[in-house]
């Protein structure tokens, strides 16, 4: 995110000491000197914090803060004020400043305050479009998050092969989702009113393919993990797709067909049929700069399952996240987001604690999950977990826990 302040003060010598005290910390400035040089630069796109004078001739500080908050309630205007205008800063925070700073205000002072304004402002509209994307599009932007380059291509292959209408073959690591992908491709088919029948193709013999594909019939049948079909029904269903089908096949494999093709385990015929339209899903460790996004929606998914508020991901949290590898890729960040809403550890964090100390962790856990499911009634709580009344008040009192804080 660009760290832009927009810094508004009619004190000219104050506004540039101010524009050179932010720009020493790193951050972008624009400077204006009235309501009016400021107001074509505040807009609900705006990406950074306004940092605004209270006294200014004409049109002042509680003009600015009412027509930001008109365009964009959530845009954060800290208000700077002198000492006998503090009263003055007070109202203006009941009435939507984000926070107020008596003039002169240090360094140590000001840039804090900017932080936890720049933090607010980059989690509101990252949630905007991640509720933008569930809400508009199609299936492929509602449902593969990312803003990658590698994720935007994704999706476009996801939507050639949903026009294509042939066979498709969807790779990936093991964890990135195939089947999910699988699935938003007949979303986006001529035939996602049909049916969408998934098979282990493992599983499979040659009736129980042709079953398969009548089940799929006006559809799509999906072949998981297609590498491990059994040798006759490789040919049983490479007979098929030669005759045509009333059902479109979609096979995802996590292995390396082309070697299994190789090492003789593949029917190579069937791998070039299948292979002219393909989809491959990219690692994790492809494309970092999705994981912020991928965990977010992953906690918000965890945190309604669990019946619990999200907790705020901080910007530390995400940083330990995209250092790591991920070789689980998403089902591992899924995961690792299940623990951190339930506020277990993750695995670094538990390679540092004993078991009795795991083991409260998740007790702890498992209390707050079932406290928020109840909407923070403890005595149902403790009937769902077939504790008596007493037991469940003692844990929760040992662990700090208030029933309250899980009214929603």
């Amino acid at each position: 995110m660009i760290r832009t302040v927009l810094v508004v003060d009619d004190d000219r010598p104050v506004r540039e000491a101010l524009a050179q005290t932010l720009e020493l910390a790193n951050y972008n400035v624009r400077a204006a000197g009235s309501f009016i040089e400021a107001k074509d630069h505040i807009t609900p796109e705006f990406e950074g914090v306004i940092l605004s004078d209270i006294r200014m001739p004409g049109r002042d500080g509680f003009h600015l803060l009412a027509h930001t908050r008109a365009l964009d309630d959530e845009l954060p205007v800290i208000l700077l004020t002198g000492e006998g205008d503090i009263p003055m800063a007070v109202k203006a925070m009941g009435q939507g400043a984000f926070d107020f700073l008596e003039k002169p205000c240090a360094p140590d002072a000001l840039i804090p305050v900017l932080e936890r304004a720049m933090k607010n402002r980059a989690l509101v509209l990252e949630n905007r479009r991640l509720k933008a994307q569930l809400e508009t599009g199609d299936p492929a932007a509602r449902m593969l998050f990312g803003t990658s380059e590698l994720a935007e291509e994704l999706r476009a292959r996801v939507r050639q092969a949903a026009r294509a209408g042939t066979e498709v073959l969807v790779t990936g690591p093991a964890g990135a989702g195939v089947s999910k992908v699988a699935e938003v491709i007949h979303h986006m088919s001529q035939g996602a009113g049909g049916p969408y029948i998934k098979r282990a193709a493992a599983t499979l013999d040659p009736g129980a393919l042709d079953a398969g594909f009548q089940s799929a019939s006006g559809g799509t049948l999906f072949l998981d993990e297609i590498s491990a079909l059994p040798a006759e029904a490789q040919y049983a269903l490479l007979e098929r797709l030669e005759d045509g089908d009333s059902a479109r096949l979609i096979a995802g494999s996590t292995a390396d067909l082309s070697a299994a093709v190789e090492a003789g385990r593949f029917n190579g015929d069937l791998y070039y049929r299948l292979e002219v339209m393909r989809v491959r899903i990219p690692a994790l460790s492809e494309r970092p700069e999705d994981i912020p996004v991928l965990f977010r929606q992953y906690v918000a998914q965890a945190a309604e399952q669990a019946g619990l508020t999200p907790p705020e991901v901080g910007p530390d949290r995400l940083a330990a996240l995209m250092a790591q590898d991920w070789p689980g890729n998403a089902r591992s960040l899924m995961s690792a987001a299940m623990r951190f809403v339930l506020g277990m550890p993750d695995h670094a964090e538990a390679a540092d604690l004993g078991l009795a100390d795991q083991m409260a962790r998740v007790e702890r856990s498992l209390l707050i999950a079932a406290l928020g499911r109840q909407n923070g009634r403890a005595s149902e709580a403790a009937k769902a977990l077939r504790l008596p009344r007493k037991t469940l008040y003692d844990k929760l009192a040992r662990y700090g826990i208030r029933p309250e804080d899980y009214r929603r």
